[in-house]
């Protein structure tokens, strides 16, 4: 903990055991303590004198903050645990990795670039619309798209009474194959299963779907199941606003 005093949550998300809003829940939950008294809210701040424990078990030190690009195999969910008792990404990472929360989610069905952190703020900022990062796709769908209709995805679209932000999806020409085609999509905000239902709203329902990049993090040669640290440098370059 810094010598000044932080709120709660922020301090449990920036020693690396879950994000911000996830901190918060768990307070709200009667799962943390300060000095031996059980938080009831989140509008708490800490210093460095005082005593905090999560289930009973004391804060860890919050370590440097260090990012790492993943590349999820299909199959895997993207929580530390799974009430179905399906394998999660966490159970299932390289050796030597440190405590680590993901930036965002893939579904189970979904593979590719994955972003780890062990520091739940960093987490929190990644994720925010705000940043402004891309998000990057390749998108095999059933059927045969129309490029103009595709287009018209730049306008964003309402599905459900859920409003979509802008979608950049373009045709790859080569690779169509049978009765499906690849596409590369591009977004800013990534909501829940945002390329699935816009896809299946144009009724080109999609049979895979593989992030490739998310900001300037590209997934590149990352072998399936393999992780790669970012080094600072890198980090600090690409997010001096976080760093500052």
């Amino acid at each position: 903990m810094e010598d000044k005093k932080e709120r709660i949550a922020k301090v449990i998300a920036r020693a690396g055991l879950c994000s911000r809003r996830e901190a918060e829940r768990w307070i709200e939950a009667g799962r943390v303590t300060i000095n031996g008294t059980v938080l009831t809210t989140p509008a708490v701040t800490v210093g460095p004198d005082d005593t905090v424990t999560v289930d009973s078990e004391p804060l860890p030190t919050a370590e440097k903050t260090r990012l790492f690009l993943y590349n999820k195999p299909l199959g895997l969910i993207t929580t530390a645990r799974d009430e179905k008792g399906r394998p999660t990404v966490f159970d299932n990472l390289p050796q030597g990795l440190p405590r680590v929360i993901s930036v965002g989610r893939l579904d189970i069905n979904s593979e590719g670039l994955l972003l780890l952190t062990n520091d739940g703020e960093l987490a929190r900022y990644l994720e925010l619309p705000a940043t402004g990062w891309k998000r990057r796709y390749r998108v095999r769908v059933h059927g045969r798209p129309d490029q103009k209709k595709l287009d018209r995805l730049k306008n964003g679209l309402r599905i459900e009474n859920i409003k979509y932000g802008p979608i950049e999806a373009a045709i790859d020409q080569e690779k169509q194959t049978g009765a499906n085609c690849w596409l590369m999509v591009t977004l800013r905000e990534g909501k829940n299963r945002e390329v699935r239902k816009v896809m299946e709203h144009l009724d080109l329902p999609v049979n895979r779907l593989i992030r490739v990049s998310y900001g300037p993090f590209a997934l590149s040669n990352l072998p399936e199941g393999a992780a790669k640290e970012i080094s600072k440098k890198i980090m600090r370059d690409q997010l001096p606003d976080f760093f500052k």
